[in-house]
């Protein structure tokens, strides 16, 4: 059984979401960071937002890219207060960005105003995260109930809500880091730990194919302006 890893199955969810967007139509990436996504968005007037803070370091309790590219942001402000009249973009994706924010219920209230009646908000962020860009990184834990209980209360109707793998493709995912993060903290017993990566990699392919769904890397959610 091959597990597929949380960024391969957002990526393609993110994707297949988009693509079903019509042509001309006015999108805002929130969040969008080095623009990953654009590259799904060229049917689409695709507008993006970032605060423009972050530059590839940070503390070393935290995971970094070393660099990060956001000179080509076509709105450089706060998420929670874009300078954008209501009701003028018919979609806003806003993928992986709701953990950096110190209070994200503030950016759906943004959302909310700027989407059209019927626009489409597309949301994916984590149940489980290692921490990452800091500072700039408040919270995870984001279940289903924080979306059925936050979006309908601000007339975002719920019409897709995907859960991205289970506990054992996240336990896969995490054991198959192990090797690489004991090196990383010098530990002497790295090679143990790459020894229990080759026993657990073996585990997960012959272990009968049931799902358990008490954790996971996170939902995807599609919901519409009523």
């Amino acid at each position: 059984m091959r597990y597929k890893k949380n960024e391969e199955i957002r990526r393609l969810w993110i994707q297949k979401t988009l693509s079903g967007i019509p042509a001309g139509q006015r999108i805002l990436d929130a969040g969008a960071g080095e623009r990953a996504n654009q590259l799904f968005c060229k049917h689409l007037h695709y507008v993006s937002q970032d605060f423009c803070q972050y530059d590839g370091t940070g503390d070393e309790n935290s995971m970094h890219t070393g660099t990060w590219n956001t000179k080509g942001i076509d709105l450089i402000c706060d998420i929670t207060a874009i300078p954008e009249k209501e009701n003028s973009f018919d979609a806003i994706l806003c993928s992986e960005v709701l953990e950096h924010l110190p209070e994200p219920t503030l950016a759906l209230d943004e959302f909310a105003r700027l989407l059209r009646k019927g626009g489409k908000l597309i949301l994916t962020a984590p149940f489980v995260s290692w921490v990452h860009f800091a500072p700039f990184h408040y919270c995870s834990g984001f279940s289903r109930y924080w979306y059925e209980y936050h979006l309908p209360k601000r007339g975002l109707k719920i019409i897709e809500l995907t859960q991205n793998g289970d506990w054992f493709a996240l336990m896969y995912q995490e054991i198959t880091r192990i090797g690489g993060m004991e090196r990383r903290s010098r530990s002497w017993c790295w090679p143990l730990a790459y020894f229990l990566k080759l026993l657990m990699i073996v585990y997960f392919a012959i272990r009968p194919k049931k799902t358990n769904p008490i954790a996971c890397f996170g939902w995807h959610c599609i919901c519409e302006k009523e």
